[in-house]
Order: C-alpha cells, then structure tokens, then sequence
C-alpha cells in the first residue's frame, strides 16, 4: 500500500492517521497520550506501532505536527495599533501562533520588559507599507539590537529598509528571518511569506528547544505546528465544499476557531479594513478549554450571560477537578454530560468572539451568515455520544443572544476520525490524498 503516516503530536495526546497516498483516505488511526514528561518520541512511536499494526512502517513517510509544550508562542510588535501591528497579529494567528504579546509604537525601556515578559519564542517585527514609514521599524530592530536580543525574529515590515536591518540585527546576534511585508500596502493583507517564514522558525529554533526529546531526531520529524496544520486542512476542505465554513476545535487548554469566507466587494468597498481582511482566518481562546482552562469556561460564560452566575456553582466543582488533572476522564454518563456542557459553553464563547472580531481587530467582525458547514473536533466531540457531540454544535446554531448573525444554514459534523490536522499535513505535496481524506466530511 502506499501510505503515508500523519502524526499531531498534542500536549495530552499523540493521534495517527495511516493515510492511503493514492486518494483512497483513511487506512488506520490510533491515540496514545502524549509522552511530554520522560520523550515525546516514546509515546510517537508507540502510537505509530499501533496504527500501523499489519504492515509496519518501515519505509513509510511520516508527516508530524505538534503542539506539544506549549505550542508557539508569536509577540507581534507594529507601528500603530490599528493597522500594521493589528496585521502581525492576524499574520501570527494565521501561522498557528498563540499571540502572546502585541506592542504598537517606538519600543522604550519598559516596552521591551513587557515583550521580554510575555516569553515568546518568536517575535513578528513590522511596520509601515512598502515606500511608508520607516522610521518606527527603524527605531524597534535598533532597539532589540542593542538590547542583546536573542528570541528569533522575523522581520516583515517596509521593504525599503529591510534588507538594512536585517544586517542590523545580524550583526548584533539576533536570529533573524526575512520575509516580505506583510501589509505592502494599506488595506492589503499578504500573509503568506510571514507565515512560511514563522513555520520554518518554528521548526528550526523552537521545536528543538522545548526539551520535548534527547537528540534531533523529534525535530527533524515535525514539519509544522498542529494548528498550522490544521488552518491548512481547513483551507483543503473549503476548497472540497466549495463554500463558507466554521471548525470549532475544543480542547483541553483552548479553543480554537477557524473560519474560510468567500472574497466578496468588501474587500475593496469603501468599508475595507485598514489592516486587511483575511477570509481565512483563525482566532485562539486561551481561557476556554475543557481541561487546563474549566474554571475560565464557567467565568467567561458568566459574562457573556449564558449562565447566571448562582448557576454554575455545581459546575464550578467538576470544572476544578478537570483542571487540576488535564488527563481526566469521566467514568460514566454524568461525567460525560458535564464535559459536553461545559464544552458547549466553550464553542459558544469561542463563536462569539470570532464572529465580533474580539481578538482580531476587525471592525464589523466575521459574516458567518452563508457558512455552509460547521466542523466540530477536539477529543470532547470525537469521544463523546452523539447525542452529547451533537448537542454541542446545537448550542452555537442556536445562540441568538450572542449579538451575532448565525449561519442560516450550516449542516454540523464532528471531525471523529481527526482528518483535519492529517489533511494540512498532506496538503502540499499530495493534494489529492488531503481532499480523498476529507470528503467524509461533507456526507
């Protein structure tokens, strides 16, 4: 058989999908947890063995993202907040990055503590259009030159200057990755240069220093960070359904929420953003899972009115008993209610904001009105009944409160076989064996 083995190597879990190379889809899957505490590459090679029990791997490509450790973390610093500092950060989210930082305006003393605080492992450094402003992107590579910086950076900013400043920070030390810029002009967006350029930094300097594996060969192994891969599987899928979708991935410590809209007259209209618009587009709820982050669900739930706050008490028990151990499992069918209930408070949030454009800057939000498709995945819905899966999806279908417009007629399904990541993975070099492997999907 030619196949290929697609690997997500997760903080809590490793899943495999054996994946027929020549369009005949899903082979195999298998899970085992994530080894994070002795070497990943045990629990990786495991969870190879087990999927592919029958006709081994030996000479069978393997394909491996991971968000395990902690994932990437992306500081954007721009020149204004409105424009080119809020397209950094939808750049980064569009990398599979957790922005963890975003300064806007000329770097001081107390803006590079801040940025030194936030921990990132890679910073995006932009600013102005091409032919603009340089002075600001000037005055911040001078600033991380002399401050001895030594996080990677990756420069996307006015092309006038960039290849000066690259040499600047070169010289000073600083890892540096060149890439275009990522707002050329005003109101266009090009992400795609920065994100590749975030990828390969990724996969060069943060991967082999998270101390997830003894030796190199974890690192050789993976080639994108999970939700990198997934955006990339969500992008083969809305090209397969030929129209607008949501994914709504529900996990232990976020919720992540993926949207593909088709360009219309508003990305050149008098309403276009400043920034840019990005109709693929990704946005990361860090308080909102159902393991790590239980008790931020209930918090945030409370706030956005879905549950009054004297409700939540009973859940406020489970919520810390799921947090204090990210490997839970319930034992029976009122634990199981309990994880779909709080994670039906999680892809309702989630939705929420992205759909208002909390997180992205973007004025109006997202027009989630003519999503066709509305994908749910993480462990909570692939684990769970039917019923308690598609009570979940329910819950974001029927949220009138929430002050957005609701798709008005999305078809809910459960990513069960957790293809999305797998098909990312396969995307470029064997589209027809990502698109084989996610037509399920569509029925």
């Amino acid at each position: 058989m030619n196949v290929a083995v697609c690997t997500d190597v997760g903080s809590t879990y490793t899943k495999v999908a054996v994946v027929d190379l020549d369009g005949g889809g899903l082979v195999s899957a298998a899970a085992v947890p994530t080894t994070v505490g002795s070497d990943v590459l045990r629990g990786l090679d495991a969870a190879v063995g087990a999927a592919t029990v029958g006709f081994g791997s030996g000479e069978v490509p393997w394909l491996v993202c991971s968000s395990a450790g902690g994932g990437l973390r992306l500081a954007v610093v721009g020149y204004e907040p409105l424009v080119t500092a809020q397209a950094g950060r939808r750049v980064g989210l569009s990398a599979g990055a957790d922005v963890v930082h975003v300064a806007a305006g000329r770097l001081g003393r107390a803006e590079v503590t801040a940025l030194r605080a936030a921990r990132p492992d890679v910073v995006l450094l932009v600013g102005g259009t091409d032919g603009g402003d340089a002075e600001t992107l000037t005055h911040n590579a001078t600033r991380l030159a002399r401050a001895r910086w030594r996080v990677p950076v990756v420069l996307a900013g006015n092309v006038d200057v960039r290849d000066d400043l690259h040499g600047l920070l070169a010289g000073a030390g600083v890892p540096v990755t060149v890439a275009d810029n990522v707002l050329p002009r005003i109101g266009v967006l090009a992400p795609s240069s920065a994100r590749s350029a975030i990828r390969q930094v990724f996969l060069r300097h943060v991967i082999g220093g998270k101390g997830l594996s003894r030796g190199g060969r974890f690192a050789r192994l993976v080639r994108a960070a999970t939700p990198d891969a997934v955006l990339s599987g969500v992008e083969v899928l809305a090209d397969v359904a030929g129209g607008d979708l949501v994914v709504v991935d529900v996990g232990g410590a976020t919720t992540d929420v993926y949207s593909v809209l088709t360009p219309d007259e508003r990305a050149s209209g008098p309403g276009r953003e400043v920034a840019g618009e990005l109709w693929r587009a990704r946005t990361v709820e860090g308080d909102l899972g159902v393991r790590w982050s239980a008790p931020g669900v209930l918090r945030a739930a409370v706030e956005e009115r879905l549950v009054a706050a004297g409700a939540v008490d009973g859940l406020a028990a489970e919520a810390a008993v799921r947090a204090a151990d990210p490997g839970f499992l319930p034992a029976d069918a009122a634990g199981r209610a309990v994880d779909a209930r709080i994670a039906a408070l999680a892809a309702t949030v989630a939705l929420r904001r992205h759909a208002r454009g909390v997180g992205t800057g973007e004025r109006a939000g997202r027009d989630l009105r003519d999503v066709r498709l509305l994908v749910g995945s993480g462990g909570v819905l692939r684990h769970a009944p039917d019923n308690d899966a598609a009570g979940v999806l329910d819950a974001v279908l029927t949220d009138h409160a929430g002050g957005w417009a609701l798709p008005r007629a999305a078809r809910p399904v459960v990513d069960t076989d957790y293809v999305l990541a797998a098909a990312g993975l396969l995307a470029e070099e064997h589209p027809v064996a990502a698109r084989a492997l996610l037509r399920p999907l569509l029925g």
